[in-house]
Order: structure tokens, then sequence, then C-alpha cells
């Protein structure tokens, strides 16, 4: 499920992908559930795509999200809790103690936090390969309904 959630700059909040067009993708808001186009001219990222810088190797954020929910029971993070950058960071660093601190600043680890919270509203709790497994196996099968 992760792969079909978009962020596009300029726009508030994450998207699913709904369809493709000719040169534009059809999305959804998750918050508004409102319908919307992005051209191909609009800088779209698949969360899936998005990963953060750790001292080995980068973490898939969707390895970061189940670390994340595991540490909060599946529960939205209060960012009000935070008095200020270096709390935020502190605690982010319990969550990922491996996260590289030179690399990854202060409003990357807003944005991950923001990022969460809006799918933990929006009824998504798996971020892991697995469900994708299933909706690449959902969609296989969907194809070979509609060639038969």
């Amino acid at each position: 499920m992760i792969r079909r959630i978009l962020s596009i700059a300029g726009k508030p909040g994450l998207y699913k992908l709904v369809s493709q067009g000719k040169n534009m993708l059809i999305v959804e808001s998750l918050s508004t559930g409102k319908r919307t186009p992005a051209y191909a001219h609009d800088k779209v990222i698949s969360l899936n795509d998005v990963s953060i810088y750790t001292q080995g190797e980068d973490m898939p954020l969707s390895e970061v999200f189940d670390k994340i929910a595991k540490a909060n029971n599946s529960q939205p993070v209060d960012l009000k809790k935070f008095s200020d950058a270096s709390a935020m960071r502190a605690y982010f660093g319990e969550v990922l103690p491996e996260f590289d601190p030179e690399r990854v600043y202060n409003n990357n680890i807003k944005t991950v936090f923001t990022w969460y919270n809006q799918l933990i509203a929006a009824g998504v709790t798996k971020f892991k390969d697995d469900e994708i497994k299933e909706d690449d196996a959902a969609e296989t099968a969907e194809k070979a309904d509609k060639a038969e």
C-alpha cells in the first residue's frame, strides 16, 4: 500500500494513486478524499522510494514507519509534546538509533512524523513489503480476469 501513497511538491498532505491518464496521475487526498490530477510537471514522489540516512545502509521509509508504529503502539506521534527540535530529534533517536544525525535534518524528522500521522489517520497500519506483494498479486489477478 505504501508504494501507492504519494507526496506532491507544492500540495499539502499525502495522496493515494487512483489511476493514470495521459501525462497525468489521478490522485486522492488521504485527508479529504478529494480527487485531483497531478500533471507530468509536478514533482511526485512515492513514499516507497524515500529512505532515511543511517550509519550503515539507507533505511526504507516503510521500515522507519514500522519502528515508529511499534514505539507508539500504532498511535499517532504527538508533535506538540516536543518542546523544541532537539527533543524531537532525541525521540527520533530512540525510535531509530542508527539514523545519521549529520545528514538527517530536523525538518526531515518532522516530515516523517507528519507523514506517519497522516497514514495512521487514513487507516494505514501496515507499512512492510508483505502488503506490497499482496497488492501486486491482486493486480495480477485483476489483469488476468480482464484478459479472459
